[in-house]
């Protein structure tokens, strides 16, 4: 026989057990009893600690701030907490700062013998925030332990010390009455509304002049508490007209810790910190009495040339001339204060020409391209000679115009992005010194050529690079796309000729993208031909000509000196793809690469090397080494 399994085993309760389903209850049941014991204790370990002595007098726990915040951040301002207090007996006192997890993160005070009723230090303990390694804590609440050796007791006060370095972060939402995201526009009826958030004690509204130019400080207004709005006329604190420009809206205001806070990040000066990406907020005001929107293609003779003019709805009137002449070749008959002004280009030979708008006491000059000829290029049979190029996205890439509304200028200096069709209010920058004396010397010496600009050439717009024999760059052409890069070392590798005359030129690029220029790079130590060159040298020397090649004679027709050149951009090497042909060298120091001819494939690089060199072509300044090297190069580009 088969003997018979336990009851457990089998399924069944044995004699007297509960029923199972009964264990889970009694779990619970026991359970509750201890937490209700538990509760009683802890309520009776309460009710003996509030009866029992206090071991302190006269506990202050102060910061200078209502709820203890203080802020360690150097500004003298709350930059310490203080505690103070008295042993009742005599003891051996440690006071340590307890971090939120209750880690001690500082000692002020270890074992020291305090007498009975006597403050514990003279002036307080005093706490700068930092921990036993001399490093700021994190921002948050501490608490304070006190330890009383010879009682055996150890005291953790309920009042707590909240250090709080973080700056409020005061933000202009809005300027209006414009659009939101581009920037308001001075003079207007009523001056620009700032719209921010609502301020804090001890606040400011700064106004800085962010362009052109370097940065500065037109105005400051005090700003009460609650302030939500401010207007400005687009006056300085002497009540006077600002000059146009780019301008910013800074608020400023102190919170209840004593940290101060700025819309947009100062430096140590005091003044904006620029170049770092779009500033935070929408503070930007730009001051425009009159400025004006020039095409950056060619414009063909007879065909419609269209500017917008910005008069703020005052009235205007414009001109056309071309550079060097005083003669106005097309005008208006009468004021007019519509923004589009369309005119027939002039007739006559390829060149610059000068639009000149004026309103009261304002005046706006701007550049613009006309191109004779008609065709995409020359031919074999007929090739055409010089095409001067003109540096339309530097003009641009340097025209300190805010474009977003954040305040600063959108240019490429300060890493971009930027607009290629913006307003201007005058010439570009370095245009007076370089294209326009160039431009004036071709001109004067009735030089046939042809004209575009860079960007003209990227859009594939007006004369082509092709067919040409020679392009001649008068100015700094500092950033160039990748395409039109590539096009001029193919054109020069070919056998064409190439002259530029800027300094810091041909060693950066830039994305262009419909209107928008973007992702400007640093300047490079090679240029587009694989030519280093240094830094611009703003030391006086001569120049002395070292070598030239037989084939090019660069140097025929001078002296053969260059005197007194008062700055000067070294090239250091040719690099791997270019052979220096001709060159004239510094006396002081020595032998330095200045001017310098080179060959690239089949044709060749010309560059002068100083940036006085277009100046010097003027028959006021009478240096004929200049003139000589560049009807020298004239002739090199044309043959």
């Amino acid at each position: 026989m088969t003997a018979a399994a336990p009851a457990g085993m089998r399924g069944e309760r044995a004699p007297g057990a509960p029923p199972r389903g009964d264990r889970p209850a009694r779990i619970a049941v026991v359970a509750f009893a201890v937490l209700v014991l538990a509760t009683f204790a802890a309520f009776f370990v309460a009710q003996r600690v509030k009866r029992a002595p206090s071991v302190l007098e006269d506990l202050q726990i102060g910061t200078g701030v209502p709820g203890r915040l203080f802020s360690p951040n150097g500004d003298g301002r709350h930059d310490r907490a203080r505690i103070a207090f008295a042993v009742k007996r005599s003891d051996h006192v440690t006071v340590s700062v307890l971090a939120d997890g209750g880690d001690a993160v500082r000692t002020l005070v270890d074992d020291r013998r305090v007498a009975a009723h006597r403050p514990v230090a003279p002036h307080g303990i005093a706490w700068d925030g930092r921990d036993d390694d001399g490093r700021l804590v994190p921002d948050g609440r501490y608490r304070l332990r006190i330890v009383l050796r010879d009682q055996g007791r150890s005291v953790v006060p309920l009042r707590t010390i909240v250090k709080d370095t973080r700056p409020p972060q005061p933000r202009v939402t809005a300027i209006g009455p414009q659009r939101p995201r581009l920037p308001e526009l001075l003079p207007e009826p009523g001056g620009a509304v700032v719209h921010l958030t609502p301020a804090l004690a001890g606040g400011r509204m700064h106004v800085f002049r962010t362009a052109p130019g370097q940065p500065r400080e037109v105005r400051t207004d005090p700003l009460p508490a609650g302030a939500t709005t401010w207007r400005w006329s687009g006056r300085d604190g002497d009540g006077r007209r600002v000059l146009p420009g780019t301008y910013l809206v800074v608020p400023e205001w102190r919170d209840a810790a004593g940290n101060v806070g700025t819309g947009v990040p100062l430096g140590r000066d005091g003044l904006p910190v620029l170049g770092h990406g779009p500033l935070p907020g929408r503070g930007g005001v730009t001051v425009r009495y009159l400025a004006v929107q020039a095409p950056v293609a060619p414009a063909r003779p007879r065909r419609r040339v269209q500017l917008a003019v910005d008069a703020r709805r005052k009235p205007y009137r414009w001109s056309v001339r071309r550079i060097g002449t005083r003669e106005a070749l097309v005008h208006s008959h009468r004021a007019k204060t519509s923004a589009l002004v369309s005119f027939e280009a002039p007739r006559g030979d390829s060149g610059v020409y000068l639009f000149e708008a004026r309103s009261g006491g304002h005046r706006a000059t701007v550049p613009f391209a006309v191109q004779k000829r008609v065709g995409v290029g020359g031919t074999a049979a007929d090739p055409r000679g010089v095409l001067v190029v003109l540096p339309a996205i530097t003009w641009q890439g340097r025209n300190a115009v805010d474009d977003d509304g954040d305040g600063a200028p959108n240019t490429l200096d300060l890493g971009g992005p930027a607009k290629l069709l913006r307003v201007a209010s005058g010439l570009p920058a370095g245009f007076t010194e370089h294209e326009a004396p160039a431009l004036l010397w071709l001109d004067s010496t009735h030089r046939a050529y042809d004209v575009t600009t860079d960007a003209a050439l990227a859009a594939g717009n007006g004369p082509k690079l092709a067919g040409h024999r020679g392009v001649l760059i008068p100015g700094d052409a500092r950033w160039l796309p990748a395409g039109v890069r590539a096009e001029l070392r193919t054109f020069v590798r070919r056998g064409g000729t190439l002259v530029s005359l800027g300094t810091d030129s041909l060693r950066r690029t830039v994305r262009l993208d419909g209107d928008r220029l973007s992702d400007p790079s640093p300047p490079r130590r090679a240029d587009l031909f694989g030519m280093r060159l240094g830094p611009l040298q703003h030391r006086a020397t001569n120049l002395e000509v070292f070598q030239d090649d037989p084939a090019v004679e660069l140097f025929s027709g001078g002296s053969g000196l260059f005197a007194d050149v008062p700055a000067w951009e070294p090239t250091e090497q040719a690099g791997t793809e270019a052979d220096l042909l001709s060159r004239a060298v510094t006396q002081q120091p020595a032998g330095t690469n200045v001017v310098v001819a080179a060959r690239f494939g089949k044709g060749l690089v010309i560059r002068p090397g100083f940036p006085a060199f277009a100046q010097r072509l003027s028959p006021s300044a009478n240096d004929p080494a200049v003139s000589a090297l560049m009807a020298r190069m004239w002739t090199l580009l044309s043959r």
